[in-house]
């Protein structure tokens, strides 16, 4: 059982080369982070009063949850493409709790994801396929994404 060598030589962030190289929770929050800071992703006039899902009371708590939203769909489109509106209520559902009575699984809004994805095809990180249903991901979203994860894996190494 002998390892490579080149493995310990080579610096970490000479082996992150895409999205799933890198812990999920740290790209998403730094992917936020960049669609804030750019400024194209437009936030609308409702995101204030909208609830994510159908189970919920209120509305997040935090005033940043829709760019982080927008991550998280376009992480999982560069991880499984071809995935539309109701795939995304899907992954994004949440319990429904009723009481005495058993939990059942409420999906999540597709009025937020139907306008995240259409911020995206705006900005042209995401197209939809006339032959697939769903939305993947274009070769500029893609190339996006693999930047913001090689920067993701930086901080890491000068961590340690």
């Amino acid at each position: 059982m002998s390892n490579p060598a080149y493995l310990y030589e080579t610096p970490l962030e000479t082996r992150v080369h895409t999205v799933k190289d890198v812990k999920a929770d740290a790209f998403i929050a730094l992917y936020a982070n960049h669609l804030k800071k750019r400024g194209r992703f437009q936030l609308p006039k409702w995101i204030d009063y909208v609830k994510t899902a159908h189970a919920k009371e209120l509305a997040p708590y935090d005033p940043d949850w829709l760019y982080i939203r927008a991550a998280a769909i376009l992480r999982h489109l560069y991880i499984r493409p071809d995935c539309g509106v109701g795939g995304f209520r899907k992954v994004f559902s949440c319990r429904q709790r009723r009481g005495v009575r058993p939990n059942h699984t409420s999906k999540a809004s597709g009025k937020i994801i139907r306008y995240i994805l259409q911020q995206f095809e705006e900005m042209g990180l995401v197209e939809s396929d006339p032959e697939k249903p769903g939305r993947r991901l274009t070769k500029n979203g893609q190339r996006e994404l693999d930047v913001i994860a090689r920067q993701c894996a930086k901080p890491a190494v000068a961590s340690d």
